[in-house]
């Protein structure tokens, strides 16, 4: 769990609490397969089974669990994020899930992580409530945002509580955002070949953020 500048191009990551944590998804809505859709699933969760090895902790500054057929990563604290990560470890692969808020602020930030070597140091592809995006990476203790000096908006995002579905495709250097079947950005970076995938969400000034997350697809392109 780490505190970030809101939405600057570099921002210095100041341990709060190392806290990983993950999220409940909704089965609201099923969105149509990409027509690029391509390779075999690496690993699929519908969190429909409790042992399926994502977190379960409970701080005063967040929560992650099961519940109800779904994942939740809930932040408790200001300018905190919170994320949870399998323990696995691939290269080239496509991450999906469908994510929704169900409490706190609209400015806010969820989405998925790749290419994680360890627990600090890892890619994000996020969005939020209030329609901003961005691909960034933790390294090191530092948080910094790709190709872009802050979170851009876009109309590709449903806003308020509705269902997004996050796509990240991390293929060679190359690292793409997909949000609800639209291509948001696509940055190079080879700073992470290879690494573990999973889940973040986060706040900025207001507590509260509680995201829900289902669906969680991981594919070799």
């Amino acid at each position: 769990m780490r505190r970030i500048n809101p939405r600057s191009v570099v921002g210095r990551l100041a341990i709060v609490l190392i806290f990983s944590l993950a999220s409940l998804a909704c089965k609201l809505l099923v969105y149509p397969e990409p027509a690029d859709r391509a390779g075999r699933v690496l690993f699929q969760d519908d969190f429909s089974d409790t042992s399926s090895g994502w977190n379960r902790v409970t701080a005063a500054s967040g929560e992650t669990d099961y519940q109800d057929g779904v994942y939740r990563i809930f932040v408790n604290a200001p300018n905190v994020d919170v994320w949870s990560k399998l323990g696995l470890n691939f290269d080239d692969v496509r991450v999906e899930v469908d994510a929704f808020k169900v409490g706190g602020d609209r400015d806010n930030r969820f989405g998925v992580i790749c290419r994680a070597i360890d627990e600090n140091s890892f890619y994000t592809f996020i969005i939020s409530s209030d329609g901003y995006y961005g691909i960034g990476m933790i390294h090191d203790d530092q948080y910094q945002l790709l190709g872009m000096d802050a979170l851009q908006p876009t109309d590709a995002i449903h806003l308020g509580s509705a269902l997004n579905h996050i796509r990240a495709d991390c293929i060679g250097d190359t690292l793409t955002l997909y949000i609800n079947g639209v291509q948001a950005a696509q940055v190079h970076d080879a700073s992470f070949p290879t690494g573990d995938v999973g889940l973040i969400a986060g706040t900025y000034d207001v507590p509260g953020t509680d995201i829900r997350f289902d669906n969680f697809i991981v594919y070799q392109p």
